[in-house]
């Protein structure tokens, strides 16, 4: 499974309108790839969590799943509209 849709199943997974959600892939300078996920504003508390850590756990599934692949360095930056 590609990062995208690794990305794209946890955050639909974990929302109430999986429809609202927008997961694209840019590629970056520094030889990393970075990860835009876009959700509504309902929705950020239950994507985020508590201090940050259902975040940081998408982080971390995402950016273990690249480096088996032997991929670059993951950012994934989550943000609401």
């Amino acid at each position: 499974m590609d990062l995208v849709g690794l990305t794209d199943y946890l955050v639909k997974s974990l929302v109430k309108d999986p429809e609202c959600v927008s997961v694209k892939q840019f590629d970056t300078d520094d030889d990393s790839i970075l990860i835009q996920v876009l959700v509504n504003s309902d929705e950020m508390g239950s994507l985020i969590g508590k201090n940050g850590k259902i975040a940081n756990s998408i982080r971390t599934i995402v950016q273990a799943s690249s480096y088996l692949n032997g991929n670059k360095k993951v950012k994934i930056n989550i943000d609401s509209f």
